[in-house]
């Protein structure tokens, strides 16, 4: 079902391409002929469907399905999160690069003799773990985990200032004491969500996403 749905999306002017191209290669490798090529190349670029794309490339052994490209939004937000991700994994590294860089750099400003950059034996290993960590975990789609669970933390620390202000609006009126117990202050948070003033806790992201 999932690849008849493809088929009915419509292509894009590089997909055309690309098909083209496909095309170029199977005349060079004398798997069409020039009539043959003429005819899928026009039909490709007249092409509306993913459908219509493949049908043109069904019999060639060497051809490759196109595969619709994400838009430029979930582009930017994948880039986006690598990055950010990358930030949280080599950030300390980077940062105690550069401390010990300091002090490594100071010994040697205010010694007589060369002094060896001995910071390499602490910021070698570690970052040789963290090359292995980032490779895998680029593979596995960390940093897309990361940006989920950040977002989880940034909607909890806004749940809870709504929630600290709906209590000191609360006590301004009477409807909770200054100091309110555990008991009272959860029974409140529970009308509060019932009748619409406050959004429910937000939940933690599923591993799936």
């Amino acid at each position: 079902m999932a690849d008849d749905g493809r088929k009915q999306m419509r292509a894009a002017d590089a997909d055309r391409q690309q098909v083209a191209d496909q095309l170029r290669t199977a005349l060079e490798e004398g798997r069409l002929d020039l009539a043959e090529f003429d005819e899928r190349l026009r039909d490709a670029y007249a092409a509306k469907t993913y459908g219509d794309l493949d049908r043109l490339l069904t019999d060639l052994p060497n051809a490759a399905p196109i595969v619709p490209a994400p838009p430029p939004a979930a582009i930017e937000q994948r880039e986006g999160a690598n990055r950010a991700w990358l930030g949280h994994v080599w950030g300390p590294w980077v940062k105690v690069l550069a401390f010990f860089t300091l002090i490594w750099a100071l010994g040697w400003i205010f010694s007589s003799e060369p002094v060896f950059y001995w910071p390499v034996w602490i910021v070698g290993p570690w970052g040789v773990v963290l090359v292995v960590r980032t490779i895998g975990g680029l593979a596995s789609g960390e940093p897309g985990k990361h940006a989920r669970e950040e977002e989880h933390r940034r909607r909890l620390r806004e749940h809870r200032h709504e929630r600290k202000m709906l209590y000191r609006q609360a006590i301004a009126n009477g409807e909770l004491p200054r100091n309110p117990s555990k008991e009272q202050r959860k029974a409140f948070i529970a009308e509060a969500t019932a009748r619409g003033e406050l959004p429910p806790k937000p939940r933690r992201p599923t591993i799936g996403g």
